[in-house]
Parts: structure tokens; sequence; C-alpha cells
């Protein structure tokens, strides 16, 4: 079975997030860059099905970043990937959700695979449309928070978590799929995958790679930012004593109509 697993490099969870005033776009200088935390149980997910399956079985990890990053990849390999493939290019700056997945549609369609894993959600944006978008650019039934997955003869057998609960699917392959943090915890990288990482291949890829019908970038994002702002710091709480419950839930009642959320 051919895995690619899309990753995406994300700024520190745990620094400061600013968007710079000028451009508009988050800062991403001064923080260190890391694998986006969604991404790694989408990895561990990649490297479970791999172990599985046997055989010639492959996972490759793909990431659109600026070329400064492409060494943060290694993190990937070191767990257990067998190889990566970057795209960058100074164009892609400024990409929206649309603008982004169409470019990393194209440039997986570079890339043999049989089960394409990613991420449900970035760390940095959290929109979680790319996913779904990629699998209309690419044709691919798409499968969504997925906790347990077993090969089932030529296709998959998923648990996909819901509200509720979860519901069990069927999928052919190819397909897209998505990954729930209740999946696992994604393994840590030991003193060999890190030493064997280094000597793993990251292919690189830029636009001119790629044929491309529309424009990416700012020029071919859909979306703009025109304005933030932080929230509006948050007043004092109101402290109600109710002499019983029947009161308390009037109290808590006529609070919310004051609102006009009832």
């Amino acid at each position: 079975m051919k895995i690619v697993v899309t990753v995406k490099l994300v700024p520190d969870p745990n620094a400061e997030k600013r968007i710079d005033p000028q451009t508009k776009r988050l800062v991403r200088s001064g923080v260190e860059t890391v694998l986006n935390p969604y991404d790694e149980y989408a990895l561990e997910a990649g490297l479970q099905l791999k172990e599985r399956a046997g055989g010639e079985s492959r996972v490759t990890v793909f990431s659109m970043a600026p070329e400064p990053l492409k060494e943060t990849l290694r993190k990937a390999l070191a767990m257990g990937a067998d190889d990566a493939a970057f795209l960058s290019d100074t164009a892609l700056e400024g990409s929206d959700v649309w603008a982004t997945a169409y470019a990393i549609a194209h440039a997986l369609r570079k890339l043999d695979f049989d089960l394409l894993i990613v991420g449900g959600l970035t760390d940095d944006s959290s929109t979680g449309a790319v996913p779904g978008a990629l699998a209309e650019h690419l044709g691919l039934p798409c499968v969504t928070n997925a906790r347990k997955v077993e090969i089932a003869g030529e296709g998959l057998e998923v648990e996909r978590e819901t509200d509720a609960g979860y519901q069990t699917v069927r999928t052919p392959l190819p397909a897209l799929l998505t990954t729930a943090l209740t999946f696992g915890e994604p393994r840590y990288a030991s003193l060999k995958g890190i030493m064997g990482a280094k000597k793993k291949t990251i292919a690189s890829m830029s636009l001119a790679d790629l044929t491309l019908e529309q424009p990416v970038g700012t020029s071919g994002s859909k979306t703009e930012l025109r304005s933030f702002a932080p929230p509006a710091a948050r007043g004092k709480g109101r402290t109600v004593e109710a002499a019983d419950g029947l009161a308390g839930a009037q109290a808590i009642f006529d609070f919310l109509r004051e609102k006009k959320l009832v």
C-alpha cells in the first residue's frame, strides 16, 4: 500500500500568535516551526496501516511551505515515514484555503498513492476545509474523523467519530481519510529514527513542475482579510444567589431572555 500523509508546518502552538498589520498574515519569523499537531495523528494512522499492510508498503509525507522550513520535515521522517515531497514557491505566498487546496492537489497528482491521509485541522487556522477541497479536486471518496482503520479486501473499513458515538463505513481505494485525535497517540522519534532520517529523501517541487490553469497566492485567493482586532476584554461576571433550584433556574432564564438568547 502506498500512503501519502499531508503535513503542515506551523508556528509552535505554545508561542504567542501575531498578525502583521501590513501584510495581514500570521507572523512566522522568530517563532519555532513544528509539525502541525493534528497531522502527527494522521502520520500515526499512516504508519500503523503501513505496518499492518506489510510488503512494500510505504509512507510519504507531503508539505507545502517556504523553502527555509524544508528540514522541519525530518521529524516526520524520524517518526517512520519513508520519504517526503516538498512544494515551495514564493508565488504561493498569501494563498487562502481555495488556492492552497488547488496547488496541493496538483502537486499530489505527481505522487503515486492508494491512500491520502490529512489531519482534520491545523493549529494556525483551523478552517477544516482543505481535506474536503482536496477530495473534490482529486475526485476521491472522503472519510472524515477516523478513529480506527482496518484493511478490508481492496478497500478500508473505518470507524469514524461522531457527536453521538461512532459510525462504521467502508470505502474503496484510492481514498482520502482525515483522523480524529482519538486515533492513537503519535509515536516518538527514536534515536535510530532520528539518525536514519538524515539519509532519507525530501524531493522538492515548485510551481514550474505543476500545470496550473488558475493563479494561486494572493491573486488567486477568493478571500481577503481586510481588518482584524483583538477580542474585547471580558467584563465581570454576574453573581446570583438563589433560594432554591427553581429560583436559580428562573434567574438563568431571565438572564438569557435579557440577552435575547431565548
